[in-house]
C-alpha cells in the first residue's frame, strides 16, 4: 500500500512547476485567483482520489501543497484513521495497520 502511494508522489518538476506560478499555483491562466489548499485538504483529496484510482485527481491535489508537505499530511491521515479504526474494533492501533496491510498479527 505504501509503495503504491510513494508511487503517486510528484515529481520534483511538478513541485517547481506549482511553486514557480504566479501566488505558489494561485493562479489557473484565467486571472481569477484560486482558492490556496492546506496540507490536509491535499491529503485527504489525494488518498481518497488514490482509493477511487482518479489518476486526474490525485494529480491535482499533488499539485496544491509541496511534496514534503503532501507526505506530511498522508502519514498524519493514516495515522489519525489507524486511531479511528483501532477505536471503533476496540483493538490496537498496532493490529489494525498490521490487518490492514494484509500482515500477520505480531
Amino acid at each position: 500500500m505504501f509503495g503504491r502511494l510513494r508511487t503517486f508522489l510528484p515529481f520534483p518538476a511538478q513541485a517547481r512547476r506549482s511553486a514557480e506560478s504566479p501566488g505558489g499555483g494561485a493562479g489557473d491562466g484565467s486571472g481569477a485567483p484560486r482558492r490556496q489548499h492546506n496540507i490536509f485538504e491535499a491529503a485527504a483529496t489525494y488518498v481518497a482520489a488514490c482509493a477511487d484510482d482518479d489518476e486526474d485527481t490525485m494529480e491535482e491535489a499533488a499539485g496544491w501543497v509541496s511534496p514534503e508537505a503532501l507526505s506530511f499530511g498522508v502519514q498524519e491521515l493514516a495515522c489519525r484513521a489507524v486511531i479511528a479504526l483501532a477505536r471503533e474494533r476496540d483493538e490496537s492501533p498496532e493490529a489494525v495497520a498490521r490487518g490492514l496491510l494484509g500482515l500477520p498479527p505480531a
